[in-house]
């Protein structure tokens, strides 16, 4: 039963009863339905947002983002396996390939150096999980740009490679005519007696003697760049260029088993002993040439002799006897 609320009327001396309007209790009902609406989805909401009310798609998305914090665990662990391995390879690198090409190293600050300027990471700010997810990458990068600076590095160790290769394969290394052919070494590099004019003059190479066909082979690598007679004094000669800075010259021979252009190899015979051009009796002179300028040959002969024979051929060179051109 409702019950009745009366007020005490003072001008009538009189209690009366108090009549509610019927809009002003509709409006107390709508207030109230509102109110509750309101505070029932301001619970849904704060509900939604915390850990003990979790939908299905909350669980799945849940399991997701732990299962990608893993992932990327186990790729931060495999990069620092890659960092260690290609530390390992860079170590070698420059201080065993490098050093032994005589090139310059490749500094750290080169290697593992970020990249500058605009922030290559901005569209990964703002997430849970923005500081993992932008570390890696960042190592990522890094490392990628390690391999990268890597492998330039190993290709131009492979070209270096090669050169050394083809240098040593170029450089005038043997004798041009084998000791058991040799009479004796007749002259050697630096001031001698002209035997034509018995004035001393500058020798610019050295002098074996041996009979008239007794094989002349190559020294070095290299392509025949003269093979004639043109040269005053030389009679039959040959050239050869062996790149890198280096000719060798063989004058006096009797004939020639090379052409002009030809590519010969260190050990080939490319002609004959003779007497042909200025010269006083069958042998071969030989000159060694770097950069333009002569050198002396007799440094040239550790392919072939012993230390033994290079002391009895240095010592013989060095005598200031008569030449024989």
């Amino acid at each position: 039963m409702k019950k009745v609320k009366y007020y005490f009327d003072a001008e009538n001396l009189a209690y009366r009863k108090i009549e509610t309007k019927k809009r002003k209790r509709f409006g107390y009902i709508a207030l109230f339905l509102l109110s509750s609406a309101v505070f029932g989805v301001l619970s849904f909401i704060l509900l939604l947002n915390t850990p003990f009310f979790e939908t299905p798609k909350d669980r799945l998305q849940a399991r997701e983002i732990d299962n990608l914090k893993l992932r990327y665990a186990i790729l931060n662990n495999k990069m620092s396996e890659l960092e260690e391995v290609l530390e390992n390879i860079e170590e070698r690198d420059n201080n065993i390939y490098r050093t032994y090409f005589n090139t310059s190293i490749i500094p750290d600050e080169q290697r593992k150096a970020g990249f500058g300027g605009v922030n290559r990471y901005k569209e990964l700010e703002g997430y849970n999980n923005s500081e993992l997810v932008i570390n890696t990458s960042k190592r990522m990068d890094v490392l990628s740009k390690q391999a990268a600076i890597q492998s330039s590095s190993l290709d131009e160790i492979v070209k270096l490679a090669k050169e050394k290769e083809k240098l040593l394969a170029a450089i005038p290394a043997i004798q041009p005519i084998k000791n058991e052919n040799l009479k004796q070494m007749a002259s050697g590099f630096g001031y001698r007696s002209d035997p034509f004019t018995k004035v001393r003059k500058f020798h610019a190479g050295m002098d074996f003697t041996a009979k008239s066909g007794t094989p002349i082979y190559a020294t070095g690598d290299g392509i025949v760049a003269r093979a004639d007679n043109t040269a005053s004094g030389y009679g039959n000669h040959i050239v050869i260029r062996h790149g890198f800075g280096y000719e060798t010259l063989y004058a006096h021979l009797s004939k020639y088993k090379v052409r002009k252009g030809q590519k010969v190899q260190r050990g080939d015979i490319i002609g004959y002993v003779g007497s042909t051009g200025r010269s006083e009796a069958p042998h071969l002179h030989y000159e060694v040439h770097k950069n333009g300028e002569v050198v002396n040959p007799i440094n040239y002969y550790y392919g072939n002799i012993s230390a033994a024979e290079y002391a009895i051929i240095s010592k013989l060179a060095n005598q200031e006897n008569q030449s024989l051109d």
